[in-house]
């Protein structure tokens, strides 16, 4: 019980001494295959080629920024309601078919940055955590039957802050894959398509704190 009110403690006194700036954040989400230079290069191709269409999702939440006393460091906690959607291709009675997989979840990173530039340039990275809110699917003659609630990701990025707005870029990775299965509800059917994939995304965004 000691322990437990001294954490309380110390809890208090930091957030007493931290500096806590709030604000509301909008993203586009690119799908992309890795963080490698090549792939953002290929990733901002396709979407200047197929004007805009090739983006797969958005965002938008809230964030907290708390800065630790005596140090550039700060913590992160954010939360956001995420929708994307990704496809696979597959073969079903001998014709290639191509699903298409939505996605709506709540997305919580928590991060861990340092200010490079006093409040104006900063990087962050941690761990994101995904609960899938989307349920019983359904594509052409497929429906959703089994989903994975939750998954675990992480992100890398940067914010540059121009007085109240931000301008946010980052890169979200999977540590834990999107298990979903598919069932062909035509009679005398029995094709089942096991979608096990979290796509990695390039984020851009603005934000504005209050």
């Amino acid at each position: 019980m000691k322990k437990l009110i001294t954490a309380m403690a110390m809890f208090a006194s930091v957030a007493a001494f931290s500096q806590i700036t709030f604000g509301a954040r909008a993203n586009l989400l690119f799908n992309t295959s890795s963080a490698k230079w090549s792939d953002f290069k290929n990733t901002v191709s396709d979407l200047a080629e197929s004007k805009g269409k090739s983006n797969t999702g958005f965002n938008f939440g809230l964030s907290a920024k708390i800065n630790l006393p005596v140090t550039s460091l700060y913590v992160m906690p954010e939360i956001y309601y995420t929708t994307i959607k990704n496809t696979v291709e597959f073969t079903d009675a001998g014709k290639s078919v191509e699903l298409e997989a939505k996605n709506e979840r709540i997305d919580i990173p928590v991060l861990l940055g340092y200010n490079l530039m006093g409040e104006t340039l900063s990087a962050f990275v941690g761990p994101v955590f995904s609960y899938n809110m989307s349920k019983d699917n359904k594509f052409q003659n497929f429906t959703e039957s089994e989903t994975k609630d939750f998954g675990v990701g992480y992100q890398f990025g940067a914010n540059v802050t121009l007085k109240k707005f931000v301008i946010n870029a980052r890169y979200e990775g999977a540590f834990s894959k999107d298990e979903r299965k598919f069932i062909n509800t035509v009679a005398g059917s029995e094709a089942e398509i096991n979608y096990d994939n979290r796509p990695s995304f390039f984020i851009l965004g603005l934000g504005y704190n209050f």
